[in-house]
């Protein structure tokens, strides 16, 4: 399995995802600059959180129209697995790719934090190593992390099982101390009706080392190499 991680100028978490898919699961990863035109080679793609294109206009509004994301939809097309972290979950969803849109924080502050979410959705290739329900921690930092789609969208997410991660509390209650940015619903992460485009505000990249005191996120790592090995069996 292949990994290709996207760089747009203002990407800031590029070489943080590398060095977990190429560092510690040991898979080939190249850097994929956000020009390219050939991502053929690709079996996985990954956007990272940072602040595309310095975020001045609205985030991942400008990186929409980067060469390398009309690749990146036709990836998606084709059934290939595309991950959008933080900043890259902002962008699928300007680039219709995933539903609804990541607005200001309610308190419209900037959020850095570690936070535990619940599991939704483990019949997925990126979350087969969880147990359904299943509370995890993991740090997000966004200041336009707030899930937001219509009321319709919302109920299509629900009825589909494409909500894939919720916030919540330590003991898994769903209220308003526990959703840190006010996204409806509790959505800290969703997936198409496909399963295999994920976007998740949470980092899970920066929970996978041992070395920082937390492996929740390596779990979704380990789901995707997983999954790539039995569609070979």
């Amino acid at each position: 399995m292949k990994f290709g991680v996207v760089v747009f100028p203002g990407s800031n978490c590029d070489r943080d995802v590398a060095y977990v898919t190429q560092g510690l699961l040991d898979c080939p990863t190249r850097l994929v600059w956000h020009q390219e035109t050939d991502i053929s080679d690709l079996d996985v793609v990954v956007l990272p959180g940072g602040f595309s294109y310095g975020d001045y206009l609205r985030c991942g509004a400008i990186a929409q129209f980067s060469p390398v994301m009309a690749e990146i939809i036709k990836h998606a097309e084709q059934g290939k697995l595309v991950l959008g972290i933080c900043n890259g979950f902002q962008v699928l969803t300007e680039a219709g790719l995933l539903p609804g849109a990541l607005i200001r924080n309610r308190d419209l502050h900037f959020i850095c934090d570690r936070v535990p979410m619940k599991v939704e959705n483990t019949r997925l290739p990126w979350t087969s190593n969880y147990q359904s329900g299943e509370i995890i921690t993991l740090p997000i930092a966004h200041g336009e992390g707030r899930y937001y789609a219509d009321a319709d969208t919302l109920a299509q997410l629900e009825d589909n099982g494409q909500v894939v991660f919720r916030y919540c509390s330590p003991q898994g209650e769903s209220n308003s101390d526990s959703n840190p940015n006010g996204s409806l619903n509790q959505i800290a992460g969703i997936c198409n009706s496909r399963g295999n485009v994920l976007g998740m505000m949470p980092h899970p990249e920066r929970a996978s080392d041992p070395m920082l005191g937390d492996t929740d996120g390596m779990k979704l790592f380990e789901s995707v190499l997983n999954a790539a090995i039995a569609a070979v069996r």
